[in-house]
C-alpha cells in the first residue's frame, strides 16, 4: 500500500475492525491475519492491538479471557450492543462520504 492509501486506512481502520467484529468474536492476531488476507498487508500487529485497547476502552466490545495452548490466555473481543451502535453510524458516514466523493469524481454533478 502507498502512503496515501496507509493514512486513509488510518481513519477507518477501526470501524474496519468493528465490521470483522459483527461477524463473529476474534483475538488480535486472527484480525491481523483476516486483514492481511484480504490485502492489508502493511497493516502491523501492534496497530489492531493498540485499537482494540480503545475500542474496549470506550466499552465498544466485550472481552473474553480464553485458555491458550502456547502462553497466556488470549482476550477474544466480541461486538456489544453499544459497538452495534457505533458500527452503524460508521456505515452511514461511510455510505454519506463515499456518495460524496463519488459525485465529486463525476464532475461534481
Amino acid at each position: 500500500m502507498g502512503k496515501q492509501a496507509t493514512e486513509m486506512l488510518k481513519g477507518i481502520l477501526e470501524g474496519i475492525v468493528l465490521a470483522v467484529l459483527s461477524g463473529r468474536p476474534a483475538y488480535g492476531y486472527e484480525i491481523t491475519a483476516w486483514l492481511r488476507d484480504q490485502g492489508f498487508a502493511d497493516i502491523a500487529e501492534g496497530t489492531v492491538y493498540a485499537l482494540l485497547v480503545r475500542v474496549e476502552q470506550r466499552g465498544l466490545v466485550d472481552v473474553e479471557k480464553v485458555p491458550s495452548e502456547k502462553g497466556p490466555p488470549r482476550k477474544v473481543y466480541s461486538l456489544n450492543a453499544q459497538g452495534r451502535e457505533y458500527l452503524e453510524e460508521f456505515w452511514k458516514t461511510w455510505s454519506f462520504l463515499a456518495q460524496r466523493l463519488e459525485q465529486l469524481r463525476e464532475g461534481g454533478r
